[in-house]
């Protein structure tokens, strides 16, 4: 069972990518960064403190994750802190936040 659920997550991302890529726009990702990430990871995603950088990161990466929090998976240290920030992202919110993440720090 501890290997069906991450493997499930990992499905479920690549579906998002797939199915939301047309769905997703950096712009409105990026207001959903402003509002919820950058307080944590910086306005420039470089990180800060115990919260990591998310610049340089794929777009399969940050929706990934963020599918996993949603769920109430715990992934790392911060899961706790996470979980709450992603619980109400729709999946187009997820996949819009994920392309500006991937595309919007360089």
């Amino acid at each position: 069972m501890k290997l069906t659920m991450p493997f499930l997550a990992a499905s479920a991302a690549l579906g998002l990518g797939a199915a939301h890529a047309q769905d997703a726009d950096p712009a409105s990702g990026e207001t959903i960064y402003s509002a919820i990430c950058a307080n944590c990871h910086g306005p420039s995603g470089r990180g800060m403190a115990s919260f990591p950088a998310l610049a340089g990161q794929s777009a399969d990466y940050i929706a990934s994750r963020l599918m996993q929090y949603r769920a109430g998976e715990k992934v790392g240290p911060n899961s706790a802190l996470m979980m709450p920030n992603a619980a109400d992202l729709s999946d187009a919110e997820i996949a819009s936040l994920a392309a500006f993440v991937e595309t919007g720090f360089q």
